[in-house]
């Protein structure tokens, strides 16, 4: 029982019904109660119209065949007269003048009344209702002329207005539960559907196809399952992607550093060849170390807990030092490293993030030129925001690539990865240093003929 009343659609029929049935409700007995009062009055104004009527021809001509002309006009409806002198003596009336119209006549005859009234008017549980109608003689009081009508009417009417509504409530019924089929077709089973879809993905089956349900709240909630699953099957093929790419760049540093310390500890190795085997090893752990240390700024990243702390501070004793440190490495492979910065002004950053990026942009610069290049690093200041320029003159990016260089562990050159050094990190860990700034930065590359960098912070 629990288990079918945890049913969204069941749900949604309770609720639903429930709240029609008391809106009908309500809305159905005010509408009853007003067509039955409102043809209740009627009733009562065609019985005191129909006395006033009668009265004022008796007015007109006061003689006993008049009033045997009125009780045999009322002779064959469901009306009855009783026309009295003034001491409520009966003077004449209609045929089955019973002890119920005697009771009534004489339940008012002691208040004398002087107007037309309805001296009767409890249909529900008297057999008719009635209206008093005084008349005068040369000026005077004479009597009065008591119009009886039987309730059968009203009380046939009620029965058939209570008929035709209780028939009403049904047909709302019966078409309240063809709403509800509607209803669980075209809103329950959609939302079934994107049930069985996210448990398939809580289970990591990510194929998951969920037909298209226009541009409502269901649609985009469809779409939202449907982007979802197709960015956690993306995020699985990175993931295996990144592992694997991961994998690959550590078990070639460690192959060499395993090798190569192998050939190192060879007893019969002389001093020369052994400082070669040695070196390799040291480069190989240089590399090592660089790798791991980009996959945790990586993972830092990833699990927003890296900080960007801006300040103001001058950018030319910023950018000069950067170059300081950076050019002995560029000498080294014989690459010429230029500084074009403006000389006053000031940078909104975190010095520690731009560092970083900085250096990833000329460590990127300095991997991928050859020597007798040249390499520049340019800052300038423009509408307010600082712009950084590294231009080199290296084996440059295929323009197919220039989308995706920030994605981690891409290389432009994957067959020539040995020979360059790159492990594919550095561009994404700038990315994300970039726009964590809340900057920007784009690439411009020619095959072969190098690359611009233009960060814009």
């Amino acid at each position: 029982m629990c288990v079918f009343m945890n049913k969204i659609s069941i749900k949604m029929a309770i609720y639903f019904i429930v709240t029609f049935l008391i809106m009908e409700s309500l809305l159905m007995l005010y509408l009853h109660q007003t067509i039955v009062h409102t043809r209740i009055d009627e009733e009562f104004s065609q019985l005191v119209s129909k006395g006033s009527n009668h009265r004022d021809i008796l007015e007109d001509n006061y003689t006993e065949d008049t009033m045997r002309h009125i009780v045999l006009m009322e002779s064959d409806s469901m009306r009855r007269v009783v026309i009295t002198d003034k001491e409520f003596n009966m003077m004449i009336s209609s045929d089955g003048y019973s002890s119920n119209l005697k009771a009534v006549v004489n339940r008012i005859s002691s208040q004398k009344p002087n107007k037309d009234q309805v001296i009767q008017s409890n249909w529900e549980d008297e057999d008719f209702i009635a209206s008093l109608h005084p008349y005068q003689v040369n000026g005077e009081q004479a009597g009065y002329l008591i119009l009886f009508q039987s309730t059968e009417t009203i009380q046939s009417l009620v029965n058939k207005l209570d008929f035709h509504f209780l028939l009403a409530g049904f047909a709302s019924l019966v078409s309240l539960f063809v709403v509800y089929l509607i209803l669980s077709r075209f809103l329950t089973r959609p939302l079934i559907r994107m049930k069985e879809a996210t448990e398939k993905l809580s289970k990591g089956n990510f194929n998951v196809k969920l037909p298209p349900q226009g541009n409502d709240e269901l649609g985009d909630l469809s779409n939202s399952i449907q982007k979802l699953a197709s960015d956690l099957e993306r995020v699985k093929k990175d993931r295996i992607e990144f592992l694997a790419s991961i994998s690959h760049e550590l078990r070639t540093p460690l192959t060499y550093l395993s090798g190569y310390s192998k050939v190192a500890m060879r007893a019969e190795l002389n001093g020369d060849d052994r400082q070669k085997y040695l070196s390799i090893i040291d480069e190989e752990s240089i590399r090592l170390t660089e790798l791991v240390k980009n996959l945790f700024d990586l993972a830092k990243m990833d699990e927003t807990s890296f900080t960007v702390s801006k300040q103001s501070f001058q950018g030319m004793p910023f950018f000069s030092h950067l170059y300081e440190r950076m050019l002995p490495s560029f000498n080294l492979k014989n690459i010429h490293l230029e500084l074009n910065c403006a000389k006053s002004f000031e940078v909104f950053a975190d010095p520690l993030r731009l560092e970083q990026i900085v250096v990833n942009l000329l460590d990127n610069a300095l991997k991928y030129s050859n020597e007798g290049t040249t390499t520049s690093l340019e800052v300038t200041r423009i509408n307010n925001k600082t712009v950084i320029q590294v231009i080199d003159q290296g084996i440059g990016i295929h323009e197919e690539n220039h989308e995706i260089i920030f994605e981690k562990l891409f290389r432009v050159e994957k067959s020539r990865s040995r020979e360059y050094g790159g492990s594919g990190i550095g561009l994404s860990i700038v990315k994300e240093l970039v726009e964590a700034h809340g900057g920007s930065i784009e690439v411009e590359s020619t095959l072969g003929k190098g690359s611009k960098f233009t960060v814009v912070i």
